[in-house]
């Protein structure tokens, strides 16, 4: 992949003198500080490894997010670092209250304990015409997830998700998983980019789109 332009707000900062992506807001996973400054870490964040492989996002920063699969809030607090609001869905009760913690000190951050298989639960916090959908859930049925949450999405907006074969079926050939999600994602959503992110995550595809 190509050099891109980073969303405002994000940059490359050198820490322990290797050059990383970074955010400004105060730390979440024990990741190294510059100041105000701290590292991202493409092995810890799907979204951070797209980044780092110069996947074209179509983030700019300020953009409304609507992020399903937030755990602990590792890749969302990044993202809220330079987003406008964010609403973090994470289902497990334990991560949850990691990613309460971390959006503590975060006023654009909105963690909801919520089941993104289950978009009507939060329906009535989440804005409609968000501009950016961000997936990350380790699930069978990711491409179901997309495509039920898309009426969330803006006419004009993307989704941004992290397929992640072995959360489909551990013993399949990955290949054959993104091929079935994407087929799946096609009814919804315009696939514009593809890229396999196995530098920094194992069995996973990067993956772009917009509605249709």
């Amino acid at each position: 992949m190509s050099e891109l332009t980073l969303p405002a707000g994000v940059e490359r900062r050198t820490f322990d003198g290797t050059s990383q992506l970074a955010t400004r807001g105060p730390p979440v996973y024990g990741e190294p500080t510059d100041g105000e400054w701290r590292a991202w870490d493409p092995t810890r964040s799907k979204l951070g490894g797209m980044l780092e492989l110069g996947v074209e996002t179509g983030l700019t920063g300020g953009e409304t997010v609507l992020y399903l699969g937030a755990a602990a809030g590792t890749t969302v607090s990044h993202v809220a670092d330079f987003a406008g609001p964010t609403y973090a869905v994470e289902f497990a009760p334990r991560p949850a209250r990691e990613l309460v913690a971390a959006a503590e000190p975060r006023e654009r951050l909105f963690p909801l304990l919520k089941d993104a298989r289950r978009p009507a639960t939060y329906a009535h916090v989440v804005e409609s015409n968000v501009d950016v959908i961000i997936q990350d859930v380790a699930t069978r049925g990711q491409a179901t997830v997309a495509n039920r949450n898309a009426a969330f999405l803006a006419d004009d907006g993307r989704l941004v998700l992290a397929i992640k074969a072995r959360s489909e079926d551990v013993t399949a050939d990955p290949e054959t998983v993104y091929a079935d999600v994407l087929a799946e994602l096609e009814t919804t959503y315009e696939v514009c980019e593809t890229a396999p992110l196995d530098r920094f995550h194992a069995d996973h595809l990067g993956v772009v789109a917009t509605p249709r």
